[in-house]
């Protein structure tokens, strides 16, 4: 019996595993917390895979692995709030610095680092891509390996290829995952990842791991999943060094802009050489000469009022990884950190609501202090802090806002 009318008789017979309590592939149980990233019935999803399942035969995959794939495989709505709301494209740059480049994760990167120098440094041998640059990417993307994710990546791929905003890219995702079960690098039940499908240390997509992952480690599997980060570290300087990376310069730069200075000139399509910037009176940001990396683009990403940067071609490398300005600006700032540079020299801007950063941490702290915790002071204004707000803006008989304001700031002093 061919896989498609296998798939539809179980389809019919059990209702699939959108009609299970249970969770993942093998086992694995998805986050019983949110039930968004449970699979759950959908006919659309259960069809759209019937559908999909003679082209993934057409396509090479063979029955049997697309057998062992969509056994456990199910539909998780949860998967399609997460693609709606991307924090790199969502936050400001202060409010994403202020979590990808916190105090604490760079600490921790540094100990990871210390764990894994010996690793690192080979990599940085064999692909000339700095260990810092290699271990900022390993912190963005999974804590240093502490949150690889946990979500089935067939049902995961499958939910939003079938979902259609980004069909036909799902789909191809799909399609890699299935070839990578196929070629024996991981098996079906520890394929997991994040709702995206980004898998491992690093968050690779299936796409990129076929195209750039790496057995750095010689035992036979691009073992990018386990405990041990070395393929997956590994993996990570490969794609950055045959995207370009260029060996001993810089991503960017925090730089200081001239009074007066025309800010026409920015942006990342503007390049010019370090000369020129310098003729126009850009400094450093501790004042001193503009270092030189080839052309660079000068961008304000929270308009003239806050920090300006020099970016220079090594930044568009890391942007092959997640083309986001937030994200790249934080990867090689987070670099910056695990070498021993400093924060960033310049105020941000305060926010809608004319709150600084400051100011956003002492309302947390506040409102904690007063019973409703935000579970921490980060200045960041997230869910629990908005629930924190609401509940107190309720428990006082006061419009139930959520919002973080000057006003309520000021009520809670």
């Amino acid at each position: 019996m061919d896989v498609t009318r296998r798939w539809m008789l179980w389809g019919l017979a059990a209702g699939g595993l959108a009609a299970c309590a249970g969770g993942g592939g093998g086992g694995r149980s998805i986050p019983i917390a949110d039930p968004g990233l449970r699979p759950q019935p959908n006919a659309g999803w259960t069809q759209w895979v019937s559908g999909f399942l003679p082209r993934a035969e057409a396509a090479g995959i063979s029955p049997a692995v697309l057998d062992r794939a969509f056994r456990n495989a199910g539909f998780l709505p949860g998967v399609i709030e997460r693609d709606r709301n991307q924090t790199e494209f969502t936050r400001t740059l202060e409010d994403y610095l202020a979590i990808a480049a916190s105090e604490q994760r760079i600490e921790l990167g540094r100990a990871a680092m210390a764990r894994h120098g010996g690793a690192l440094a080979a990599i940085q041998a064999r692909y000339g891509v700095e260990a810092e640059v290699v271990a900022a990417v390993w912190g963005l993307e999974s804590q240093y390996g502490t949150r690889r994710g946990d979500i089935p990546v067939v049902s995961a791929l499958s939910t939003l290829a079938y979902d259609g905003r980004r069909g036909a890219f799902f789909e191809a995702q799909l399609l890699a995952a299935l070839n990578i079960l196929q070629a024996g690098d991981v098996a079906p039940d520890a394929m997991v990842g994040s709702w995206a499908g980004a898998m491992g240390h690093t968050q690779f997509i299936p796409t990129s791991f076929l195209q750039f992952a790496v057995d750095f480690t010689g035992d036979g599997r691009r073992d990018i999943w386990s405990e041990d980060p070395t393929d997956a570290l590994a993996s990570t300087a490969a794609y950055l060094a045959r995207s370009g990376w260029q060996t001993g310069q810089l991503w960017g730069a925090e730089v200081r802009l001239p009074p007066g200075f025309d800010i026409g000139l920015t942006g990342r399509e503007a390049r010019r050489a370090s000369s020129d910037w310098a003729a126009m009176g850009v400094r450093a940001a501790d004042g001193g000469a503009l270092p030189d990396h080839g052309p660079g683009a000068v961008v304000l990403p929270q308009g003239p009022t806050g920090p300006a940067f020099l970016l220079w071609r090594n930044f568009n490398v890391i942007l092959r990884y997640n083309n986001a300005l937030n994200y790249g600006i934080g990867v090689g700032h987070l670099s910056d950190r695990l070498r021993g540079g400093g924060p960033i020299r310049a105020a941000f801007p305060p926010d809608a609501q004319g709150l600084t950063l400051a100011d956003r941490q002492e309302l947390q702290r506040r409102l904690t202090a007063a019973g409703f915790d935000t579970d921490g002071s980060d200045g960041v204004v997230g869910g629990k802090t908005v629930a924190a707000i609401r509940a107190y803006e309720a428990t006082n008989g006061l419009p139930v806002t959520g919002m973080a304001t000057a006003g309520l700031l000021a009520r809670l002093r």
